[in-house]
């Protein structure tokens, strides 16, 4: 199995990052409740709902909050009303950039994405100009310290999935979206315990930046991250290690 994606990199400084804002839960519970508003309430009729719910298992989000955001999805309780946006961009010195955006006001989220990418140098691009870089992958990780990247790999592979890699410390599982809850649920039931899981866009390939292009382009992921609206933002930068 090969490649280096920087994914628990990028994924652990994303994670420390909205722990210490506190956001990480209104993110999830803001994808629930879309996700139970599109699809129902109902798991397992649901798979994106699935997919958040498991997401937010991983979190160790308590079930209430769970239950209460599939509620308020479903017009059950009373809540906001997100729609979904995404934007395409080009990072400082030309990277990609995929945003992804849940908003009750969709005019202020389109307002503050502009604005923060035209003040960190970055350029909004055209509608389908960069995401044909990425593609949508599961991704489970596991803790290299807890087990091994033979045992993770060997169960991996029977149970279907596509590639693992050792990345600092973290075992990375990559599948296909349609296998990724049946991998998931293979890997429960031999008690591998995963630090992450979820369905992500994930670069072809990533490019270098140097020490100051990546300062710009760490800068600006903070910056969207802050945002209360937005819920992921990927990229195929390989930020220089002095900037990870």
């Amino acid at each position: 199995m090969s490649g280096h994606s920087k994914w628990a990199t990028i994924k652990h400084k994303k994670g420390a990052a909205d722990a210490k804002r506190g956001q990480m839960f209104t993110k999830l519970i803001k994808e629930i409740s879309i996700a139970a508003r599109m699809g129902g309430g109902d798991p397992e009729g649901n798979p994106r709902l699935r997919t958040a719910i498991l997401k937010a298992r991983a979190a160790n989000m308590p079930k209430d909050n769970v239950d209460r955001a599939i509620k308020k999805g479903t017009g059950e309780l009373e809540g906001a009303t997100y729609e979904e946006l995404n934007y395409e961009a080009y990072a400082p010195g030309g990277g990609a950039m995929l945003i992804e955006v849940l908003t009750d006001n969709k005019n202020r989220a389109a307002a503050e994405i502009r604005n923060l990418l035209n003040r960190s140098g970055a350029n909004l691009g055209a509608s389908g100009s960069v995401s044909y870089l990425f593609k949508r992958r599961g991704v489970l990780s596991y803790d290299g310290e807890v087990y091994t990247e033979d045992q993770i790999m060997e169960a991996a592979i029977e149970a279907g999935a596509d590639d693992v890699v050792n990345e600092e410390g973290t075992i990375i599982v990559y599948t296909d979206p349609g296998s990724f809850e049946s991998v998931l649920d293979a890997m429960n039931s031999k008690n591998f315990a995963t630090l992450g899981a979820e369905i992500s866009m994930i670069p072809d390939a990533y490019i270098a930046a140097d020490a100051d292009v990546g300062a710009k382009v760490q800068k600006l992921i903070d910056k969207l991250e802050e945002n209360e609206d937005v819920q992921n933002v990927y990229h195929n930068v390989e930020l220089p290690e002095s900037e990870e």
